[in-house]
């Protein structure tokens, strides 16, 4: 199951539909949304809001019984290690999956996205997760997050520059794009960039492959 942390549908069947391409037919995905909260994360309480609603959601799957691995579908991870601790299920997020991934063999990686007030958060997660010593630090789009959101092509355009500052002026070799909403934007600049983009809901698809099942 794929849990979108924020409630917008349309971003919860975007994620799932990604997620599905990945995966193919060796693990179904079911997308579900959280009851309640905003239509996307940009700031540190609207994560820590969403933690508590991603843990319902995932407590009702695991409770059906017909779930077998977990997704938090937000840069954020909210929710993650409460969901580890609690469903003994599979659990991967986009954040952490993404972070490793494009630290591994000790490459030099930044963060492009479009939240300025989640910069933070990501640094401290970054160095949460051991990884601070290869973070060349987050390039931030031009631009609110909401209307860009709404301008595909815009959106696009203004994080294709943030993956460039990126590499020309920081030095990574690996850029992560942060954000679940981003997912179809991470997909098309794998593409257009020389540099690795680390797509982050394939990435916690493939994070979740290698953990070991549960009976």
């Amino acid at each position: 199951m794929l849990i979108n942390p924020n409630t917008s549908t349309a971003t919860t069947a975007m994620m799932t539909a990604i997620a599905r391409r990945t995966l193919g037919q060796a693990l179904p995905v079911r997308g579900v949304t959280v009851a309640r909260g905003p239509l996307m994360l940009t700031d540190p309480a609207a994560l820590r809001a969403a933690a508590p609603e991603v843990l319902a959601a995932g407590l009702r799957a695991a409770a059906e019984g017909d779930c077998a691995a977990l997704l938090v579908g937000a840069f954020g991870d909210p929710g993650l290690d409460a969901l580890r601790a609690a469903t003994g299920l599979p659990v991967a997020g986009l954040g952490e999956a993404a972070l490793l991934e494009a630290a591994a063999g000790g490459r030099p990686f930044g963060v492009a996205t479009t939240t300025p007030l989640l910069a933070d958060a990501i640094a401290e997660r970054v160095a949460a997760l051991g990884l601070a010593a290869r973070y060349t630090g987050i390039r931030l789009t031009a631009g609110a997050p909401e209307r860009l959101s709404a301008d595909p092509v815009l959106l696009l355009d203004r994080l294709e520059r943030a993956v460039r500052a990126c590499v020309e002026r920081d030095g990574a070799r690996a850029v992560v794009i942060g954000g679940g909403p981003l997912g179809e934007a991470a997909e098309a600049l794998r593409a257009r960039c020389a540099v690795e983009v680390v797509a982050p809901i394939p990435a916690a698809c493939r994070a979740l492959t290698r953990l070991p099942a549960t009976d």
